[in-house]
């Protein structure tokens, strides 16, 4: 009789000791699942952030090489702007999202809106002439005070001596867009042979022979600031 008890009692315990065994496989087969989804989702999302749509911004000033124009831009490197906020340029850079470092720019430049159209998945912008100074152009098109267009997948943006080529990176759209800034040694206007009817290409003494030289006109002071002169 005893040794049927402890016989019995012998079979218990490797059953229980399986049963642990069986446990703890199962457990770890659940970590395993886990692991693999959280890594599958974070591979996910860091592909979705990959994908998003990207605004190439690039400049052009006769004087960039002996002014610190672009001080304040993080040239080089790509930043993700929401997509509920407009993407502002000026010379107030406490202001505006980004700032150029030259009295001769207003305080709000210009202003660039992200939308969706029901027509199309992609994420699409506006710009906008901030700027109370003078006009701004798109691909020609001169731009009032307050006076927004569509933005083209790539577009020559001129303003006072500047020259922005914008060219839109297409990505999924989500709630925020990336922007880069970049400097070009040559007027994208020269390199992509664009130039406004009617205005000669812009040199690299910054001079556009033309009248009345529009772009170049600073025009009447802003209400709210007092214009600079001097460089």
């Amino acid at each position: 009789m005893e040794r049927e008890i402890k016989r019995y009692s012998f079979q218990f315990e490797k059953l229980r000791c399986h049963s642990g065994q069986d446990q703890l496989h199962r457990h770890l087969e659940t970590t395993n699942i886990q692991t693999s989804v959280t890594m599958s989702v974070s591979q996910t999302m860091e592909t979705e952030e990959d994908f998003l749509t990207c605004l190439h911004i690039k400049f052009y000033h006769p004087q960039q090489n002996c002014r610190g124009l672009y001080a304040l831009l993080p040239l080089g490197s790509r930043r993700t702007h929401s997509a509920d906020d407009p993407l502002q340029l000026g010379r107030d850079a406490q202001t505006c999202s980004y700032g150029l470092v030259d009295p001769r720019v207003s305080r709000k430049q210009l202003a660039i809106y992200a939308y969706r159209s029901p027509s199309s998945p992609e994420m699409l912008f506006t710009i906008q002439n901030q700027s109370q100074r003078g006009k701004l152009s798109v691909n020609g098109s001169a731009l009032g005070y307050l006076e927004r267009t569509d933005l083209p997948d790539k577009a020559l943006i001129r303003f006072l001596e500047y020259e922005m080529l914008i060219i839109r990176e297409s990505g999924e759209a989500k709630s925020s867009f990336e922007v880069e800034f970049e400097v070009m040694q040559v007027p994208p206007s020269r390199e992509t042979c664009t130039f406004e009817t009617g205005v000669r290409p812009i040199m690299d003494t910054g001079l556009m022979n033309s009248s009345p030289a529009m772009l170049r006109d600073i025009g009447p002071q802003e209400s709210d600031e007092t214009l600079s002169s001097s460089y």
